[in-house]
């Protein structure tokens, strides 16, 4: 392992089985016979061992399989990867991230899971997240945060923030990922990786989102290349595809068609971005003109009550998750749930009384998305409104008034999409903060738009290749 304290980055590349692969490239491998499925699982889980006291991002270990079918189907055939750690996975418990239970092992793989597990991925363990993943850092009032590969003194982002800092580490190519309001975008915007929220449906539902009264929470990947959750995306596909989508099929590189993107630097409710993320939109906007497609600013007219109308629905959640608790776990206490699950319940139970309107303005936020688009195929905006925070900044032990303003201040782009049900896609901006930490930029799209978003990302990569955490 090579680390560089003075900077704390770290990282696990090596001369091994997996290399500088991404998964596509180790799974092409593995079929070659040039590495054996086996190898790859073995050295993932050296590297994983490598990084580990250092970015704290596995919540659970699962055995090394002795012996893996590589030849078998799935274009990630022989994959070592991670679920994380709210969807279920046979054997090995769910936490949620939360210290108000004990969870007890899975009996059966998550629907998700099961499609996840269809790309021929091997298993190594599930990853953390902060609790029930409301934060969009993944930290916590008794345990070490996950830390950010780039530099270990700044938030991985959340809530798949243990799965972001392997893969930016370079433990596995790629991690299962999961987005109820911003939660694979955030931590690929942190730590320098792709994150593409699907469309609602685009993949197999959760069991938890068909509960909801509005599902906002989609899975996914993140990954270090957009090829990989090109091919993911194409592989779960086979799995099942859901006939009111387009289909998508797999997408390979850029097309040679002229888009119009519109382009905000400012969030639609009038959060504005820093300076360092205004110049990676701005920064952007001026490649994909270069590359021959038309930008201009667009207006996302939503109604000016949408933020405390989504942070009514987030704490509607966290309430149900507290009647709800012991279906999680027989010893569920609802008073060991953090600080920020506990204020956003309080102040539910202060507001419910709101929650018919705010469901109807929620649904009704897609015609103003709609509108949006009528002039442009692609939005560009901001992941976040400001830059990677260190790690402390967001954390459950800051009291609630505090830390719910700094969290508004943060996370003011990606919720939209959520509550759409729109595709949008976090990638790496070029250049870095002063720190040298990552900076991501987002392109969201129509409903079913995953191909043309991942077109797009393929032209910014093509156009100057995304950095990695091992050449700091």
């Amino acid at each position: 392992m090579t680390t560089f304290e003075e900077r704390g980055t770290v990282h696990a590349f090596r001369d091994d089985a997996l290399g500088e692969h991404d998964a596509v490239g180790l799974a092409a491998a593995i079929r070659r016979g040039e590495v054996s499925a086996a190898e790859a699982a073995r050295d993932a889980a050296e590297r994983v061992r490598s990084v580990e006291a250092r970015i704290n991002a596995v919540q659970t270990h699962a055995d090394v399989p002795a012996h893996i079918d590589g030849a078998g189907g799935g274009a990630f055939a022989g994959v070592p990867t991670f679920v994380k750690d709210n969807t279920d996975y046979r054997g090995l418990p769910t936490g949620h991230g939360s210290a108000a239970f004990t969870p007890a092992a899975a009996r059966r793989h998550a629907p998700f899971a099961r499609q996840f597990l269809s790309t021929g991925v091997t298993v190594l363990g599930k990853t953390r997240l902060p609790e029930f993943g409301f934060s969009p850092t993944t930290e916590y009032e008794g345990a070490e945060p996950v830390r950010n590969p780039w530099n270990t003194g700044y938030s991985a982002g959340g809530s798949s923030g243990g799965s972001a800092a392997l893969v930016a580490a370079g433990a596995v190519p790629i991690a299962h990922a999961n987005d109820g309001g911003g939660s694979i975008r955030i931590p690929a915007a942190c730590c320098g990786l792709v994150g593409l929220k699907p469309t609602r449906g685009r993949v197999v539902a959760n069991a938890q989102g068909r509960r909801l009264p509005l599902d906002v929470v989609s899975d996914g990947i993140v990954s270090r290349s957009v090829r990989d959750t090109a091919a993911f995306l194409a592989d779960a596909e086979t799995y099942w595809r859901n006939p009111e989508l387009p289909p998508l099929g797999l997408v390979e590189g850029p097309s040679g068609r002229r888009m119009r993107i519109g382009f905000l630097l400012d969030s639609p409710n009038g959060v504005p971005s820093d300076t360092v993320t205004r110049e990676a939109v701005t920064g952007t906007a001026a490649t994909l003109e270069r590359l021959g497609h038309t930008v201009g600013p667009v207006e996302l007219a939503i109604d000016p009550r949408f933020t405390e109308d989504f942070l009514t629905y987030w704490g509607l959640l966290s309430f149900l998750l507290g009647v709800t608790g012991r279906t999680l776990g027989a010893d569920f206490d609802r008073r060991r749930m953090d600080g920020l699950s506990r204020g956003l319940r309080e102040e539910y139970v202060r507001s419910w009384r709101r929650t018919p309107g705010m469901l109807r303005r929620l649904k009704r936020t897609r015609e103003a998305y709609a509108a949006a688009f009528r002039g442009c195929d692609l939005v560009l905006s901001p992941v976040l409104a400001h830059t990677t925070p260190p790690v402390g900044h967001l954390s459950p032990v800051v009291s609630y008034p505090v830390l719910i303003e700094r969290i508004l201040a943060y996370v003011a782009f990606t919720p939209v999409d959520n509550v759409v049900g729109t595709p949008s896609i976090s990638v790496p901006a070029p250049g870095a903060t002063a720190d040298g930490l990552p900076v991501g930029i987002m392109l969201s799209g129509r409903p079913g738009s995953e191909r043309t978003l991942l077109e797009v990302a393929f032209a910014l990569e093509a156009d100057r290749p995304f950095r990695r955490v091992q050449d700091v």
